[in-house]
């Protein structure tokens, strides 16, 4: 592999050539690596997007030679768009504050920005990574910010559509189904019938009130850091950089961000971060229970419960021919318990706030965003994979409503609790049904019988 000499404040290293932009920070990995995790795209795409918003605010407030602002908004733009990425080598283990990381930024930029003004690679003149690139900008402001824009930009373009999928899927199917009667269970044990419509609608509003919970959990994270620099005072920024930087952001994005009503709250503390976090996991919570009743409702196919049959995509078994498992369900409920630990995480660092700045935020930035990510695709691929292709088993839902003892709640107006129960016990002890049981003991007409069981039957 090609490298480069470079000298920095640690001494002269070789960097490879495909990082030659990020020198100082890639000695750092070569002294401290951790885990070999980076910052993914959203993040990387979040902090290119801050440094170009600085870029060109800093020249409209004639702090930045117009010809240094437009070099670092190119370069700013390329790691936008991901054509930089390579460049970003620091661990996501690192210090709490993730100044590494904005360092990192500040030298790929700077770098870049240098090779378009002189053609030559790196380096810090003219244009400087702290005394151009970071203008206006602390470490502390500008990584609470990130993490801010790029789960807030997941939310509103990845997890909300997503459920919104999985809405029009589910309410679909419950109309679909509202003429299937089926058994209902509560324990786990046989109740009284429900519409298998019905349950299908229950799912659908779960999925509804997950796009309200997306949507406060964007709220959670509108204000942003921006402007409080080192400790939360705004030492070393322009009175206007902030509120100007945000607005461009906002207008790039498509998201309200605002600036943070109190800085120091804003860095002290990362408490919109967990209660994001809180409303992603409630979200989670709901598509674990949606899957989860999915599967047990499709079981068997011969030996399980069988109401439903749900889209065949892969056989299920390298040892039992024919067996077919349910693989989105199972996967929507993996997710899930990756998400609710993901939140386990982020309550914790929440609790990193020590005086002027929460120092965990880096792991808040990996979980935070991984969590809405493989949210998004869950909900996604179960709607379109799963809910889209279930079809009712009719007659299965029919025989268990008929072999039902939860039957006999139907006959309680007409003889009583007691009554009932005991013909629920014989129905029970002699194999039969509670509707022949009862129609042997001539508790009711046989007409008022067929009218009580029929109108179950028929979903009346």
């Amino acid at each position: 592999m090609a490298t480069r000499t470079e000298r920095d404040a640690l001494g002269t290293v070789e960097v490879p050539e495909d990082a030659y932009y990020a020198a100082q920070t890639q000695r750092a990995v070569q002294n401290f690596p951790v885990s070999g995790r980076t910052f993914g795209r959203p993040f990387i795409r979040a902090i290119g997007l801050v440094k170009e918003s600085a870029a060109a605010v800093n020249s409209e407030l004639k702090l930045l030679a117009p010809e240094i602002a437009s070099a670092i908004q190119q370069a700013a733009s390329e790691v936008i768009e991901g054509k930089l990425d390579g460049h970003f080598v620091l661990d996501i283990f690192q210090t709490g504050s993730g100044t590494s990381t904005n360092m990192n930024a500040n030298e790929v930029v700077a770098g870049r920005a240098n090779e378009l003004l002189t053609g030559k690679r790196g380096g810090k003149e003219p244009v400087h990574p702290n005394d151009h690139v970071n203008l206006g900008q602390s470490s502390n402001d500008v990584i609470p910010t990130v993490i801010h824009i790029a789960a807030s930009c997941l939310i509103q373009h990845g997890l909300i559509p997503a459920l919104e999928k999985l809405f029009d899927r589910l309410a679909g199917k419950a109309v679909e189904f509202r003429d299937v009667m089926k058994i209902g269970r509560t324990h786990l044990q046989d109740a009284v019938p429900v519409r298998l419509g019905d349950e299908f609608g229950g799912y659908a509003r779960q999925a509804e009130l997950g796009m309200k919970r997306a949507k406060k959990a964007l709220e959670a994270l509108s204000e942003l850091a921006l402007g409080g620099t080192a400790v939360g005072n705004g030492i070393n920024t322009h009175p206007e950089f902030a509120g100007r930087v945000i607005e461009r952001i906002a207008a790039k994005t498509g998201c309200s961000f605002r600036e943070a009503r109190n800085h120091f709250e804003a860095q002290a503390a990362q408490d919109s971060a967990v209660e994001a976090s809180g409303d992603i996991k409630t979200v989670a919570v709901s598509l674990l229970k949606i899957a989860n009743d999915i599967r047990l409702m499709a079981s068997g196919p011969r030996c399980g419960i069988g109401e439903i049959t749900i889209p065949s995509l892969q056989p299920g078994s390298s040892i039992m021919p024919g067996k077919v498992n349910p693989v989105m369900p199972e996967m929507v409920i993996q997710v899930a318990a990756q998400v609710i630990g993901n939140d386990a995480a982020i309550t914790l660092c929440g609790q990193g706030g020590f005086f002027e700045l929460n120092t965990m935020l880096p792991v808040i930035a990996l979980n935070l965003i991984e969590s809405i990510e493989i949210l998004a695709s869950a909900a996604g691929l179960f709607a379109e994979r799963c809910v889209a292709g279930i079809s009712a088993n009719r007659e299965r839902c029919r025989s268990y409503i008929e072999q039902s003892l939860a039957l006999s709640t139907y006959l309680v107006p007409y003889i009583g609790y007691d009554k009932a129960s005991e013909i629920s016990k014989e129905a029970l002890n002699t194999g039969k049904t509670v509707r022949d049981v009862a129609l042997r003991k001539a508790i009711l007409p046989e007409e008022k019988l067929d009218e009580i069981f029929g109108e179950i039957g028929s979903g009346k």
